[in-house]
């Protein structure tokens, strides 16, 4: 017997952060909406830890998630507000502080667990009866087609979508479907990242300093509880995850800056791989990448998610609008429109993320004074400090002609 082929305006291929706020988005509109997630989030425990996958959330992601009506949720959970971040070379110097007060700001940002932004977005779609949200499950094989695209699942059920988004990390499975080619490679360097105890209580600023392996990260979370980040080669990294607690601990009080809280327990470790990747398309008829999908960027500035949060910004806009003037929200010539505003703007922040891994992650003397210079002049008050704070915010979207400019392959 054959099961039924359900019919969708929309099919969300992954509901992660991304997608699911972006489903969240969308469904007040009351197209017929299914979101896949292969793995359903475990429940909110207040009295547990912080999770080890954590995102530095900007003003700007956050007013998407307050659109989709998912913060309120976040936020009665647990964030840890930041409104100051404190970057430094690898020597003694002052370092630059950048503080959101410069442009009248509350703060930079909210460091903000994954999985608490996911089980808000989902706990929205339960309330409309057009989203279908199919978690856990898979796709078993996917049909691209311009006029409608089929979606067989491993549970066995299938649909047929007019528009087909692929929100599914940077292996998609909608990319691959669609025929669009990536461009991807390996930085020559992970990261290894560990939730720690910190003395004193949670704090509101974030550390952030480079070294000639790579930059170390100290995030705030709330309590008595921070997220370490410390790039560095594979093979180190593979060598400290094999050291015991304490070793690994003395570790981070040796080589982590002393400006920092003492760091005074180790809650859980992990590491991965960092790539940089980018679609060559992001839209075709019928179909359309954002997050991950479409690209993948060095996570020193925190700035992946925040993209992929633009993506379905801009993305979300353009479908509402359509859906209400009644156009077909699978036109090739609306999701070419997405394509042109978020393409340049993801492809420029690439660059300059790029920049910044290779400039300051070696000890080159003339990048190193060059390095040096632009941080004493970025810790003057003025235009060029506050452009910088403006980006970290969301308010400013950084254009490929400045990042060509500033940073020339």
């Amino acid at each position: 017997m054959t099961n039924k082929t359900s019919a969708v305006d929309i099919f969300i291929v992954g509901g992660g952060m991304v997608g699911s706020a972006l489903a969240a988005r969308l469904a007040p509109s009351g197209m017929r909406i299914a979101l896949l997630e292969n793995r359903a989030p475990t429940p909110y425990d207040p009295a547990s830890a912080p999770d080890l996958r954590v995102s530095a959330l900007s003003p700007a992601s956050i007013h998407f998630l307050e659109q989709a009506q998912a913060w309120f949720a976040i936020a009665a959970m647990r964030s840890a507000p930041f409104r100051r971040m404190q970057v430094w070379e690898n020597r003694r110097d002052q370092g630059t502080l950048f503080d959101a007060a410069e442009v009248d700001a509350q703060w930079l940002g909210h460091i903000v667990e994954n999985r608490l932004v996911q089980l808000a977005c989902l706990e929205v779609l339960q309330h409309h009866e057009n989203v279908t949200v199919l978690c856990p499950d898979e796709v078993s094989q996917i049909s691209y087609q311009p006029g409608g695209s089929r979606i067989s699942l491993k549970s066995g059920q299938a649909f047929e979508a007019k528009l087909l988004i692929g929100a599914d990390g940077a292996n998609s499975q909608v990319r691959k479907a669609a025929g669009i080619a990536l461009d991807s490679r390996q930085y020559p360097m992970h990261a290894l990242v560990a939730t720690v105890n910190i003395e004193g209580g949670e704090r509101d600023i974030t550390w952030q300093r480079f070294t000639p392996d790579g930059p170390q990260s100290l995030l705030p979370l709330p309590g008595n509880h921070a997220s370490l980040v410390w790039y560095h080669r594979p093979s180190e990294v593979r060598r400290l995850l094999t050291l015991e607690d304490d070793a690994l601990l003395d570790a981070f009080r040796v080589h982590f800056p002393a400006a920092l809280p003492e760091i005074t327990g180790l809650v859980q470790k992990g590491s991965f791989a960092i790539t940089r990747s980018h679609a060559t398309s992001y839209a075709r008829q019928g179909v359309a990448l954002i997050g991950d999908a479409a690209h993948t960027i060095h996570p020193l500035a925190g700035q992946g998610v925040n993209l992929g949060f633009q993506d379905a910004t801009v993305l979300s806009e353009l479908l509402l609008n359509a859906w209400q003037d009644k156009k077909p929200v699978e036109a090739l010539t609306l999701l070419k429109e997405y394509e042109r505003k978020r393409k340049l703007a993801n492809h420029a922040m690439q660059r300059v993320m790029d920049a910044f891994s290779y400039g300051f992650s070696n000890d080159i003397a003339p990048l190193r004074i060059a390095r040096n210079l632009g941080l004493r002049l970025a810790n003057h008050d003025g235009p060029l400090k506050r452009e910088v704070i403006r980006y970290a915010l969301g308010l400013k979207t950084l254009s490929l002609s400045i990042a060509l400019n500033l940073f020339p392959k």
